[in-house]
């Protein structure tokens, strides 16, 4: 039986949790609404929670534009080959050296906190890149974050939690690290990877400076790349014009429109891996 001060804390806590929901939701949703509203109406104002004159010309607009077709097909082909190298890559290494009777293992573990740590700077690793013939190129996005330092960390913390009896029954089958790798500590490491593709998809997704920085084929340009153009090519057209409300608001349409674009394949991603999400960074991370 709640008492009234029981029910006074529940009224209290539920109406917190509305209103910073409401805040926190609130300028995703009224992006989603921009970008199916007219952009001179929306010029005009009162447009809160619904378009006054709905539209879908901003979405055929943006998509039937070649650079932003592109963008998104590069964007994709990133997200899709980096996140499978990165999580291929990072579960491999970080289950090696999760192995106690790993040759040199101690070395290889100081290498990456150490490479966490210390970072060589912007430039002798664009001279790098150069040197492997990196620049300009779609590997670029993908070779430079196949390994996840973090996740590495988290990924050996993660294996020595399994059983060390699975692996020894695979070995006394007679299957090779490989097939035990794949056939046993994978079935049971979903959350683990689960976590890192989450991460791994997001960080390919949004990432804008590598494109920035180490491409100049306009060609190669990444969706996160052209909403930071688009963004600042009208503050820029819209301090040169003395602030052209109609010029900048109509852009304000696309701007929105690129920006629900952009978080449309991460969001119906995201229900399905949400589950395994704290499940993969909270196991093995507590030693009993």
């Amino acid at each position: 039986m709640k008492t009234s001060e029981d029910i006074i804390a529940d009224i209290i806590v539920w109406v917190s949790l509305i209103i910073i929901f409401f805040i926190t939701a609130y300028p995703f949703y009224y992006i989603l609404v921009a970008s199916f509203s007219d952009g001179n109406d929306l010029m005009r104002g009162g447009v809160y929670f619904w378009p006054r004159i709905f539209t879908v010309q901003n979405y055929v607009r943006l998509l039937s534009q070649k650079i932003w077709i592109n963008a998104l097909k590069v964007s994709l082909i990133r997200t899709l080959l980096g996140t499978a190298l990165t999580v291929m890559m990072t579960s491999m290494v970080s289950y090696a050296l999760s192995r106690n009777g790993l040759m040199f293992g101690n070395f290889y573990r100081f290498l990456i906190v150490f490479s966490m740590y210390v970072s060589g700077g912007l430039i002798p690793f664009y001279i790098l890149l150069r040197f492997l013939n990196l620049l300009n190129k779609i590997w670029v996005y993908v070779i430079p974050t196949m390994l996840n330092l973090f996740f590495v960390l988290v990924g050996m913390s993660f294996f020595r939690s399994i059983p060390a009896s699975l692996i020894e029954s695979g070995r006394l089958d007679g299957a090779s690290e490989l097939k035990i790798f794949i056939k046993i500590i994978i079935p049971v490491s979903i959350p683990f990877l689960a976590t890192l593709t989450l991460f791994a998809a997001v960080h390919q997704w949004n990432s804008w400076l590598d494109s920035s920085y180490y491409v100049r084929d306009e060609n190669l340009r990444t969706m996160a790349y052209r909403m930071i153009s688009e963004i600042n090519s009208t503050l820029s057209s819209s301090t040169n014009t003395g602030g052209d409300i109609a010029t900048s608001r109509t852009a304000f349409t696309t701007q929105a429109t690129a920006m629900v674009v952009s978080m449309l394949p991460i969001m119906c991603v995201y229900p399905f891996l949400q589950k395994y999400f704290v499940q993969g960074i909270m196991l093995g991370a507590v030693k009993e």
